[in-house]
């Protein structure tokens, strides 16, 4: 048998289809494991949720009123407190709490001026004060 003569082109084909397999093998996604902690922690969220939604909907399938949406933030922003409380150096929590009480505050400046009546009635709801 005639031995194939190894030529640069060889070499460079060889080390090309060694790279693009092992690029092929770290590309396969990696499945994230979720504690059961986690689980049930997203679990009792969705929950919470449709209790806050069926609470201020304004209609069966409401989900994104200005009212639904301001009571999921005041949960938000009242769990977030609560971790403050006890993690006070915890500056990008602060920075998210920040950012939801924002949002919180211009829709209801929008209910407001939109219509005071509803405005009225989910403060009153949630014990939120002006």
């Amino acid at each position: 048998m005639a031995k194939k003569k190894v030529t640069k082109k060889v070499i460079k084909k060889v080390i090309k289809k060694e790279a693009v397999s092992k690029v092929k093998k770290s590309a396969a996604p990696k499945l994230k494991k979720t504690s059961a902690k986690a689980e049930k922690k997203a679990e009792a969220w969705a929950q919470a949720k449709k209790e806050l939604v069926a609470l201020s909907a304004t209609h069966p399938s409401d989900t994104g009123s200005p009212e639904v949406q301001i009571a999921i933030l005041t949960k938000r922003i009242t769990e977030l407190t609560e971790h403050l409380k006890i993690h006070k150096k915890d500056s990008s929590s602060r920075r998210g709490l920040l950012g939801l009480v924002n949002k919180r505050r211009k829709l209801l400046m929008y209910l407001l001026k939109k219509d005071e009546k509803r405005y009225q009635i989910i403060t009153e709801k949630l014990g939120l004060e002006k």
